[in-house]
């Protein structure tokens, strides 16, 4: 597999940042986390006046063999297909707030089941296989995709970079998608089925059940294969368990972090894949801010697994990457506060 080289974050910077908030003029730590988010935004910056300009979303789309076999969603799975036509048409939640948050959104068309999309601005074609084989039954992909979807996220999350983002998010569009991240969850944070699946897109009662119970025989399956899956190789235990958009949001993640960029994390199928990305790379971490939390069960626990805080909690559950994109004025404004207030000396206030 591919090496990452992600540099370690500048303590220096860290410790410059927090000694100059703690002289701006206000009460000290009057401002909350919005402090830490600025504190950690300066170190991966390197400076104490960090500035934040425009962004970017990889919304990376897939299809699930769990979702054509087995029943997991409210929606049926050609609407993944539907709703990347919907994106690239610019009427998807996550295309109005993007253009309200200064970020421009790519679509990674990693594992759609349909024709090939025509040509459109902002479309990344990358598909590595038509959906993903029934995780309850099969092996989700082979290690050869697994790797091959990461690096297409890797590759997509370069772009955006490339393109001027100074701020990175990941989105996922998949129906399906949170029977995998619960299957996947639960394996690298060693948890039970029940205690990471929640309703995804609003599934009755005997849907949900139904999902916890193929999320049981997918790790049981998975782990007759690979034996301790928290303690197996992350990628293969991706591969068995996973989402082609799962793997391509790790390689986002990836791709900032490598270029020392923020990259935020969406709701539960996203940060699915930040934790995945923070096992291949745990440098990967310094660089990771959560957009927001989702009502899914199984978010609250990937986000105290990686030590993250939410900038938001709007009771969000759509994904498209809207959570992590709303977000972004908030960490903007947190490395302007940082940047731009004065001191108490430099506004020549006395202190308290």
């Amino acid at each position: 597999m591919k090496a990452f080289s992600i540099q370690p974050v500048s303590k220096q910077a860290l410790e410059r940042a927090w000694s100059r908030l703690d002289r701006l003029t206000k009460p000290p730590r009057s401002l909350g986390r919005l402090e830490e988010l600025a504190a950690r935004i300066a170190a991966i910056q390197g400076t104490d006046r960090p500035a934040l300009g425009p962004g970017a979303v990889v919304v990376a789309a897939a299809d699930h063999g769990v979702a054509w076999e087995e029943g997991v969603s409210a929606y049926p799975p050609e609407v993944t297909y539907q709703m990347v036509q919907n994106f690239l048409a610019g009427g998807a939640a996550i295309n109005q707030i993007a253009s309200s948050a200064d970020a421009r959104v790519y679509v990674l068309d990693v594992g759609v089941r349909g024709p090939e999309f025509p040509d459109a601005p902002g479309l990344v074609k990358a598909r590595v296989r038509a959906g993903t084989g029934n995780l309850a039954k099969e092996p989700a992909m082979s290690p050869a995709e697994a790797e091959a979807a990461l690096l297409a996220g890797y590759q997509a999350g370069k772009r955006a970079i490339e393109g001027g983002a100074t701020l990175l998010a990941a989105g996922d569009m998949g129906i399906g998608n949170t029977t995998a991240a619960a299957a996947l969850t639960a394996a690298l944070l060693g948890l039970p089925a029940e205690a990471v699946t929640g309703r995804g897109t609003g599934v009755d009662d005997a849907t949900y059940r139904r999902k916890v119970e193929v999320v049981e025989r997918a790790l049981s399956r998975a782990a007759e294969r690979l034996g301790d899956l928290a303690g197996a190789e992350p990628l293969a235990v991706a591969a068995e368990l996973g989402g082609l958009e799962l793997l391509a949001a790790a390689g986002v993640f990836l791709a900032g972090a490598e270029a020392g960029v923020p990259v935020v994390t969406d709701g539960f199928p996203v940060t699915a894949g930040a934790l995945l990305a923070t096992r291949i790379a745990p440098e990967v971490g310094d660089y990771l801010f959560a957009g927001h939390r989702s009502v899914e069960p199984g978010h609250a626990r990937q986000l105290e697994a990686l030590g993250l805080f939410p900038v938001l909690d709007l009771g969000l559950r759509l994904g498209e990457g809207t959570g992590a994109v709303l977000a972004f004025p908030v960490l903007r404004a947190a490395a302007a506060m940082l940047s731009g207030m004065a001191t108490f000396e430099e506004a020549g206030v006395s202190e308290g």
